[in-house]
């Protein structure tokens, strides 16, 4: 999630004719969207790059877009093999869509809860505005249109400054980015020169990697604390692997919770460094500035106690409580490793 989203090459949308004998067939992108749609595949067979980025991270629009494709795969070949380009623009300016700017508004909400998750040590006033209007410009860039980068990016860090960058900003800052991308829309240059196959690859590598590189740290840093007793079906895995996949599993329980403290089903974390360490105390039943061995001492008994599979009766309480236990052992344990190592 950083600005090499932004130097995505353009779709097909910039009506860009293909070379003689080079036109796009639409058996090929039918059969592309059935095997790898959700992957974006036959976006990249046809040219539409952003589109393409888009679905790899969201696994085609959450589910709901890659079916909705099946009807706008004729256009789009025809629009990536030049036919009919100019009649389809109905101004200087493209219509407002409302598909466009609910899209804009969720993807944003995504990148900046993504951003929350995987960066918890980075403050939340930098990491998730930026992630929330790379998410908004992602969602412009597709098709046609584009937007200005410098307005959904001020929209998004002056709304998060107004919540002072808790989680709760996450939805404001989606609706107005998205509102700043739909007032400043605009059509993408036509007859812009595509990049070769290589080079679109490597643009889509880096701006993939930008995003995924910081859920992978996230992942990766908490994994040698995770000391806890495994899900029961992981038990035989050695402790690393065990650790990663138990985190894997876990972040979308984690990923849940900060929705439910959105919506306000949930109390909200605390906003401040300081703050998440008192709390990480109390959850543990510590005194502040307890020792790293009553730390650990402290977490391992209580993951035994709180594990759901030793507590099937009380479910629920017992998801909660643990995941609680795993957050507060990072926030405690999580500096001392970074530091001894």
């Amino acid at each position: 999630m950083s600005p090499t989203a932004l130097s995505l090459p353009q779709d097909a949308g910039c009506r860009c004719r293909e070379p003689p004998g080079m036109g796009k067939r639409l058996l090929v992108a039918y059969g592309l969207w059935a095997l790898g749609g959700p992957l974006g595949l036959h976006h990249l067979y046809l040219g539409r790059d952003s589109h393409a980025l888009l679905w790899m991270l969201t696994l085609g629009g959450f589910g709901a877009g890659w079916l909705g494709d099946l009807w706008h795969l004729p256009g789009w070949v025809a629009a990536a093999n030049g036919a009919g380009a100019p009649g389809q623009r109905g101004g200087s300016v493209p219509a407002l869509s409302a598909l466009r700017l609910a899209g804009q508004v969720a993807v944003g909400m995504y990148f900046g809860l993504a951003a929350a998750l995987a960066l918890p040590w980075v403050p939340q006033l930098l990491a998730q505005p930026l992630a929330v209007g790379l998410g908004v410009l992602l969602v412009s860039s597709v098709g046609d249109q584009a937007s200005e980068a410098p307005s959904v990016l001020a929209a998004a860090f002056l709304t998060s400054l107004l919540f002072q960058g808790r989680v709760l900003a996450v939805l404001p800052s989606s609706l107005a980015a998205s509102i700043a991308a739909q007032r400043h829309r605009r059509y993408k240059r036509p007859g812009a020169p595509r990049p070769r196959l290589p080079a679109r690859l490597y643009h889509l590598g880096l701006a993939y990697l930008a995003f995924a590189a910081p859920l992978a740290y996230g992942v990766l840093s908490g994994a040698a604390g995770v000391l806890g007793a495994p899900l029961h079906w992981l038990g035989a895995l050695p402790a690393l692997p065990r650790a990663i996949a138990e985190r894997l599993l876990l972040l979308p329980l984690r990923a849940a919770r900060i929705l439910a403290e959105l919506l306000g089903f949930a109390s909200p974390e605390p906003s401040t460094w300081s703050e998440r360490r008192q709390r990480a105390y109390k959850v543990l039943g510590i005194p502040s500035g307890a020792a790293a061995e009553d730390v650990h001492r402290s977490y391992r008994e209580l993951v035994k106690v709180w594990h759901p599979d030793h507590n099937r009766h009380r479910a629920e309480e017992a998801e909660r409580r643990f995941i609680e236990l795993q957050e507060a052992y990072e926030v405690l344990a999580g500096p001392r490793r970074a530091a001894a190592g």
